[in-house]
């Protein structure tokens, strides 16, 4: 009986031993978790639209891009993977403080390039009531081509309504309140990262202005505009001018505005506010270093509009002219619409472009598709626009330039001959030699065998001027009055100048030699 009830006894007290093992495996849990949530990353979420993969790429560089080299000496690791071949990419990115030692947060970016209806479910598990208010969007355009962003942005407008209306009513509810804090947000003593200014006097709240905030997604919105850089190039090649810039930008600040959205345009390696815009919108501040962010419509490739800082009144002193309301109206019907593709353009009987309605038939009647724009080139001849020259292969270049050089080359021998044959009939009616000569024929014979000179009784005579004094001589003498039937004398000034010019001119007609060939006096 003692024996069992040591045995009973020891039973026991093994009994009551795994409770006190099991308070400390929960006493080293819940200080394992107060350490780890001490040292937990904010997480934000970056969705991006739109682009190719090597456009998200350059996003991507552009957002991380530093002039500091401390960020790789600290890690001295490899960058994280970009994972955007597929359906939906993903990679991450740490905001680094301004003095690169502590990481404010942890950027996950999600990477979407077609605006399909079926990627819609892979999207909605990533917009939750936790993961909303810190989750911005990004949609990607590229200025290489510029005419086909208004149809871009309205597909993946209506992707978004689509996809935030399938939504829970926790998630709508959580994106109702983030839309009306992102109101406020750059209005009276806001900041846009949502902090408040030192000299704030209470809450005042701006009221909106027409066009703003009239089709809110629920998610705050960044349209980016990237290669700035080939504004040029559309300038050059494509005969771009300044009112055609203001006009897609007047319109994208007015579609935007609708929105509360942000624009920016960026080029690729230089270093531009993108970063600023992108850390404040998702509510990223660094305590060292603030940058404050700054509106720019001046420069034409480095233009940043934050959001709740433009109006129709801005948008309209860009250039005159400028329809807001029917663009504002217009892209209400756009965007209503079904989010079935539609056809880009349909060509009319006459070879006419029929543009679709509402604003993105206004942008595209401005802004036209060189690929589809089949009245491009004569509209280019008829504006005198056209900067291309056809060119021919230097061979038949060459080929039609000696067509045209034999056919010259007949025409002058044929003109020569029939000068030829035309002095050789009035030689031989009138026997002399026709004195009155072209002053051009003249000129050119005189040209080539110079001054006609002759020995004349041991004396050299220039014949040309003896010519040209016996020719004033005859123009400033008076004519004598004769009679009808008089003779005139062998002795009369006139005929002897006459018979000397004739002389003259037949020597030069012959040729005259020169002083060596000239004849001598005799010994």
């Amino acid at each position: 009986m003692a024996s069992n009830r040591r045995v009973s006894s020891y039973t026991q007290a093994s009994d009551h031993e795994p409770p006190k093992s099991s308070e400390k495996e929960n006493m080293w849990h819940s200080m394992l978790n107060a350490v780890a949530s001490g040292k937990k990353l904010p997480e934000k979420n970056i969705l991006v639209l739109g682009g190719t993969t090597e456009s998200q790429r350059e996003f991507l560089e552009a957002l991380s891009l530093d002039d500091s080299r401390k960020v790789q000496d600290r890690q001295n690791s490899k960058q994280p993977p970009i994972a955007n071949n597929f359906a939906l990419g993903y990679t991450y990115h740490d905001v680094l403080d301004a003095d690169h030692e502590d990481i404010l947060a942890r950027l996950s970016v999600y990477l979407l390039a077609d605006p399909s209806p079926s990627i819609t479910p892979l999207l909605q598990p990533l917009l939750t009531p936790e993961t909303i208010p810190n989750t911005l969007i990004v949609v990607l355009l590229d200025w290489s081509k510029p005419w086909f962003w208004l149809r871009e942005l309205r597909d993946w407008i209506r992707l978004l309504r689509t996809l935030l209306t399938s939504l829970d009513a926790d998630c709508k509810e959580k994106m109702e309140e983030v839309m009306i804090s992102w109101r406020d947000r750059g209005r009276g003593g806001n900041n846009l990262d949502g902090t408040g200014t030192t000299n704030t006097e209470g809450d005042v709240s701006l009221p909106l202005g027409p066009g703003e905030w009239e089709a809110a997604l629920g998610l705050p919105l960044c349209v980016v505009c990237q290669n700035s850089d080939r504004i040029e190039v559309l300038e050059k090649e494509r005969s771009w001018r300044e009112e055609e810039f203001d006009f897609v930008l007047q319109f994208m600040r007015t579609i935007l505005l609708k929105h509360g959205a942000s624009l920016i345009y960026t080029i690729p390696s230089v270093t531009s506010p993108l970063q600023s815009l992108i850390h404040s919108s998702l509510g990223i501040h660094s305590l060292l270093k603030r940058q404050p962010l700054k509106h720019n419509v001046i420069d034409r490739d480095k233009v940043v509009v934050p959001p709740n800082w433009d109006s129709w009144g801005k948008i309209r002193v860009l250039r005159e002219g400028f329809d807001v309301e029917a663009v504002n109206k217009g892209w209400s019907n756009d965007i209503e619409e079904s989010i079935e593709p539609e056809p880009r353009d349909q060509i009319l009987e006459n070879g006419d472009v029929a543009p679709s309605k509402g604003a993105v038939g206004m942008y595209e009647e401005t802004i036209r598709d060189p690929s589809l724009d089949a009245l491009q080139v004569t509209t280019a001849e008829s504006n005198g626009l056209k900067l291309e020259v056809s060119s021919h292969p230097p061979q038949t270049f060459l080929a039609s330039q000696l067509e045209i050089l034999e056919k010259i080359r007949q025409e002058t021998s044929g003109m020569d001959n029939s000068s030829r044959i035309t002095g050789g009939r009035r030689k031989s009616l009138t026997g002399v030699d026709n004195v009155d000569d072209s002053p051009a024929d003249e000129g050119r014979v005189n040209e080539h065998i110079g001054p006609v000179q002759f020995n004349m009784g041991g004396i050299q005579v220039d014949a040309d001027d003896m010519l040209q004094r016996l020719k004033d001589r005859q123009t400033y003498q008076t004519p004598e009055p004769t009679t009808p039937g008089s003779v005139s004398s062998p002795g009369d000034p006139k005929s002897q100048n006459e018979a000397l010019a004739s002389f003259f001119a037949g020597l030069m007609k012959r040729g005259g030699g020169s002083v060596a060939n000239s004849p001598k006096p005799g010994p």
